[in-house]
């Protein structure tokens, strides 16, 4: 039977302004993106090369993950010298070429910022080890006798994000905290030095010509005061404070508030493809409610932050409808932009996370899977495009690579796969570096190998396999990006309009443009609401004026 869609009142609609409101911001990760000099491992000089690649689909900024001087122990999350680009990745000079050259073509280049923690080699840690207890320099860091009869025991009990305890003791016989790799100590945001030190690194690279900072860790700079046990979580519980006395603490507002001013110095900045561009920041700050990450993005604080729990939510119609109005209802008060992200650095891709029902784990176990995975993928890229507000996207999602689940142990570098408990320390199957011609040593990614294995398959998911075919995910993604920008009703905007229609069927209105996107397993026969700007699949229309929508399809239409 033939499904009507039903439409309730119409949305408000936002009246913002700013680039980075509706922008599809790509991620690059360097180690895996493209090899300039043949060494195995991706370098600022491999994305200098590749940028026409990326404006040519159509993004309008690129973030960078980290490339600063590091020891590389959780892959250049633990910064060594945040002023200093590492040997590995090239040089300040080929930092300053990438940022120009991006520049001229059109594209915002936004860079990592790890505040909540340093790598165990920089210089403030350095010192502090070797100047021994009471030295200023350990105030700078969260330095604790130990419990016990001879301060045996970790100053709390505090686990780190990647197994074991968050403390590691030194020889002196004090401890230190580390919420992950005991390469890591993390920083004590209450020291004024560390304040000044980070407006300073921001300034540093504002004068280098970056439109932005992707904050890492956002949430987890300020610890809860005393530093209590987690055992006295249900009291914080009771006092109001529903989040860990490691996360999420009232106290990184005022932070980010005095970052905002900083920003405001440099905006706007020179002109990017003919346009004054304003410099942002973007929260990585996983909270318990979207309510609690709209408060990163008030007015005098940040311009965007993740939406993870969008990211963790399940091809179901009915969750994803959930998810999209607690996200929109959560930022429209505070006058920021939503943000959607499918995949990214530390999660499983959703070529793959898709694939199997809940609870099954992400093993692609049949080629079935895989063409399940993908299909969907597909889906949910569209239905992401087509919501208002901001949209992120993780370099190779665009080729539709799946995770390498198979990787041998012993090319593995996920901190975290060394631990005993922990995050899944599976995430080098997502930085696997990204194919780009069907044949090659590394299939195009360098001239030499990769540091990580590339499966004997690559090839036929590379750039130059998948460019001039229509079928191809590629195109998809190229497509749906030219349909975006010359849409008025895609992008900016802080609500949808829901469409009534058969259980599984997701569908919204927006100006002048309809989403519908089938969730399920079967095709759902809808009236045509309007002329097909794009699908996910192959979607036939009849005469009578109706369509057939295929199993996990996403279709655009104008109206």
């Amino acid at each position: 039977m033939t499904q009507h869609l039903a439409a309730p009142a119409a949305p408000t609609t936002g009246t913002h302004t700013g680039w980075w409101r509706d922008a599809v911001i790509y991620q690059v990760y360097p180690r895996s993106f493209a090899d300039g000099n043949g060494d195995g491992m991706g370098d600022l000089e491999g994305i200098r090369s590749r940028l026409p690649y990326l404006r040519n689909l159509g993004v309008d900024a690129v973030w960078l993950s980290p490339f600063y001087a590091s020891p590389q122990a959780d892959a250049g999350y633990d910064v060594a010298d945040y002023r200093a680009i590492d040997p590995m990745f090239g040089s300040l000079l080929d930092a300053d070429a990438l940022i120009r050259e991006a520049h001229e073509l059109g594209l915002r280049v936004i860079v990592d910022l790890v505040p909540n923690h340093s790598s165990d080699q920089h210089e403030w840690f350095q010192r502090a080890l070797r100047e021994g207890p009471g030295s200023p320099l350990r105030e700078r860091y969260h330095f604790r006798e130990g419990k016990g009869a001879n301060g045996e025991l970790p100053p709390n009990d505090w686990e780190s994000i990647f197994g074991g305890p968050a403390w590691t003791r030194v020889a002196d016989g004090e401890w230190y905290l580390h919420l992950f790799a005991p390469e890591q100590p993390d920083f004590n945001w209450e020291h004024p030095a560390v304040r000044d030190e980070f407006r300073s690194i921001l300034r540093f690279w504002l004068d280098m010509g970056v439109d932005g900072f992707r904050v890492d860790v956002a949430h987890g700079l300020v610890k809860a005061a005393g530093l209590p046990d987690i055992g006295a979580h249900d009291q914080l519980k009771l006092l109001g404070n529903d989040v860990m006395p490691f996360f999420d603490q009232d106290g990184v507002h005022e932070i980010y508030r005095s970052w905002r001013e900083v920003l405001a110095e440099y905006s706007p900045s020179p002109s990017v493809g003919g346009a004054p561009s304003e410099r942002i920041l973007v929260a990585e700050a996983w909270t318990p409610t979207v309510e609690r990450t709209a408060n990163y993005v008030r007015p005098d604080e940040m311009h965007q932050a993740f939406n993870f729990q969008y990211l963790g939510t399940h091809w179901d119609a009915a969750e994803l409808r959930k998810v999209i109005d607690a996200s929109l209802d959560a930022m429209r008060p505070v006058g920021a932009p939503t943000t959607w992200v499918l995949s990214n650095h530390d999660v499983t891709r959703h070529a793959t996370r898709f694939a199997n029902p809940p609870g099954l784990g992400t093993q692609l176990r049949t080629a079935g899977d895989r063409e399940l995975g993908l299909r969907r993928a597909r889906a949910a890229t569209l239905l992401m495009l087509a919501l208002p507000g901001s949209a992120y996207v993780y370099q190779g999602e665009e080729l539709g690579l799946p995770d390498v689940t198979d990787l041998p142990d012993e090319v593995r570098q996920d901190p975290s796969f060394f631990r005993a408990t922990g995050q899944d320390g599976f995430r080098d199957g997502c930085r696997v570096p990204i194919p780009w011609t069907v044949e090659g040593p590394s299939y195009g990614f360098g001239s030499g190998g990769s540091w990580l294995p590339q499966p004997a398959t690559w090839g036929a998911l590379s750039v130059e396999a998948q460019s001039g075919d229509p079928s191809s995910t590629l195109e998809l993604y190229r497509s749906a990006l030219a349909v975006r920008r010359e849409q008025p009703g895609l992008g900016a905007g802080d609500a949808v309009e829901w469409l009534e229609g058969p259980e599984g069927l997701l569908a919204f209105r927006r100006e002048g443009f309809v989403c519908t996107a089938n969730t399920t397993g079967e095709p759902i026969r809808i009236d045509v609401p309007g002329r097909m700007l794009l699908a996910s699949e192959r979607v036939r229309t009849s005469v009578d004026g109706t369509a057939e929508l295929p199993a996990d399809t996403t279709v655009w239409w104008a109206v």
